[in-house]
C-alpha cells in the first residue's frame, strides 16, 4: 500500500486558524504523517509573498527534514472589477454614473500543480491524504477515486451560525456529497482531532 499526502496549505490554515483557533506546526504535522500514517511522499502547495525569507527557509527545511516536494507560487494582487453606481442629484435631479473602486484581491492558485501530481500518482492500492476544504477538488477526487485510490479528505466540516443568521461552513458542500455517494473510497478526518499532535507552541510571556 502507497500512501502519499496533498497539502493545500492556504485552505487548511485558514481552516485551522478561523475555525479551529490554533496555528500548525508544518514539522510536528510531517512527522505525524511520516510516522503514524507512514506516508511516502508529502506534498506542499502554497502561496508565498515575494522576499517573505521566514516562510521560504521553513519550505526548505521540511524538504530537507521530511523530504517534502514543495509547490509554491509567489502571492499576486490582482485588481477587483470596478462598479458602476448610477446616481441622481437629491437637489438638481441631474442623473449620471460614478465609478467605484473595489481594491484589489491577493492571490497565488496551485490546484493546477496538486491535480497533476495527483494524478501521476494514482492507482491501485493507493491512499491519498487531501488537506483542503475546497469543493473545486471534488471532480480531481472522483477521478482519483476511479483509479482505485482510497481517499481522505483531511479539514473540518464544523457548522456555524454567521451574523445573518446563516448557517455556514468552510467545508464544501460538494465534498459532503461526493463522501455521501463514495463512503468507502472517499472519508473526511477531522484535522481538529489533530490538533495536541500539530499545532504550533506559542511562547508564553513572562
Amino acid at each position: 500500500m502507497k500512501r502519499l499526502a496533498f497539502i493545500d496549505v492556504q485552505n487548511t490554515t485558514s481552516t485551522t486558524q478561523r475555525m479551529l483557533h490554533f496555528v500548525i506546526d508544518w514539522q510536528k504535522l510531517c512527522g505525524y504523517l511520516k510516522n503514524r500514517w507512514e506516508c511516502e511522499r508529502i506534498f506542499f502547495y502554497s502561496g508565498i509573498e515575494l522576499g517573505d525569507e521566514k516562510t521560504a527557509t521553513e519550505f526548505d527545511m521540511l524538504s530537507a527534514d521530511f523530504n517534502c516536494t514543495i509547490r509554491a507560487k509567489t502571492i499576486m494582487a490582482f485588481k477587483n472589477p470596478d462598479i458602476a453606481v448610477p446616481y441622481k442629484c437629491a437637489g438638481c435631479g441631474e442623473e449620471g454614473v460614478k465609478t467605484v473602486e473595489t481594491g484589489y484581491r491577493r492571490k497565488s492558485n496551485c490546484d493546477v500543480e496538486l491535480t497533476v501530481d495527483a494524478m501521476e500518482n494514482a492507482g491501485p492500492d493507493t491512499e491519498f491524504l487531501i488537506f483542503t476544504a475546497d469543493g473545486d477538488f471534488t471532480y480531481l477526487i472522483e477521478a482519483l477515486i476511479g483509479k482505485g485510490v482510497k481517499v481522505y479528505i483531511v479539514s473540518n466540516a464544523r457548522r456555524y451560525i454567521d451574523r445573518a443568521g446563516i448557517t455556514q461552513s468552510r467545508f464544501s458542500t460538494k465534498l459532503r456529497e461526493l463522501i455521501a455517494r463514495n463512503s468507502k473510497a472517499a472519508t473526511m478526518i477531522d484535522i481538529a482531532r489533530w490538533k495536541d499532535i500539530v499545532k504550533k507552541d506559542i511562547p508564553i510571556g513572562n
